[in-house]
Formats: C-alpha cells, structure tokens, sequence
C-alpha cells in the first residue's frame, strides 16, 4: 500500500488513518427551536490552552450539519468505557434524547451522563477541511470524571486498555 498524495485511494487513506487509536466523543448542540441533535466523532483534540480552544471534525453530508453550521454552542462529550451503545447509536442517529441521560448547562446543550468529561464550547471559527468542516470552539466550561477509562476505536473497532 504504497501511494503519493496524486493517487491516494479513499479507503487506503482511511485504513491508513484507522491505524491511529483515537478517543470517541458525542458531541451535542441545540437547533434554533431548541431540540437536541448529537453527533458521534473521534477527530476531536485540544488546541489551545490561551484561549482555551478545541477543535473537531464534521463531514459536510452528515444530516446533521446545518444544525451544526448555525449553532453558536456545542458540547463535547468524551466517551468513557462501557458508552459504545451511545457512540453507535449517534453515528447513525442524530436524534433520541429521550433515552439518553443527560443535564444541560448555560448553552442548553445536552451533558451526556457517565461521561469522562463534558466540555462546552462558544463556536469560535470555521474552517474548510474538504469534504469536512474544522470547527473551533472557545471552551466555557468543562468537567472531568474523578476516575474512568476511555472508549478507543482504533481500526474500524472499539476497545480499550486491556
């Protein structure tokens, strides 16, 4: 699997890339009527510690895209061990709160329980990341668990540290 950058196959690139353990995060927002949408999304990281800034991913034909587009607050919420079923079922869906345990904060954006760290964000910049977006958020305020462990996906499956 040998490529240059002028022919470099989709699935060679995700196969590749897949090789990169990564945590798993939900991110949540609100629309303009206010009902909650969530997003499962492993391209999130830190950016800045002056301001506080984070960053993550979002493909531009995810159904829930517009609402993300005009959001002006979003939540990460990172994974913990044992949230698969939350992490699978918002990489399909982008509704369903009802069944979902969760809080809210100042945005109104869903904190989803049992999480290893919430972390709620003023949308801060936009950026073109071909066929994703790269948005930015200016961290307002966050919570870290006590203890816990993460969920990781790491070659198109979950796992963990053991």
């Amino acid at each position: 699997m040998n490529s240059t950058s002028s022919d470099i196959d989709p699935s060679d690139f995700r196969e590749v890339c897949g090789r990169y353990a990564t945590g798993v995060t939900v991110i949540t927002v609100l629309d303009r009527e206010g009902r909650p949408f969530g997003v499962t999304a492993n391209s999130f990281t830190s950016v800045s510690l002056d301001p506080p800034l984070v960053q993550f991913s979002l493909d531009r034909g995810a159904s829930v895209f517009p609402v993300f587009e005009n959001a002006d607050f979003f939540v990460v919420n990172v994974l913990a061990r044992g949230q698969q079923q939350l992490s699978s079922w918002f990489s399909k869906n982008s509704e369903g709160f009802e069944e979902v345990p969760h809080a809210t904060w100042a945005s109104g954006c869903p904190i989803l329980d049992g999480c290893l760290a919430n972390i709620e964000c003023t949308k801060y910049a936009v950026y073109d990341g071909g066929d994703h977006v790269i948005i930015l958020g200016r961290v307002g305020r966050l919570i870290g668990a006590a203890n816990g462990e993460p969920l990781l996906f790491y070659r198109g499956a979950y796992g963990d540290f053991s």
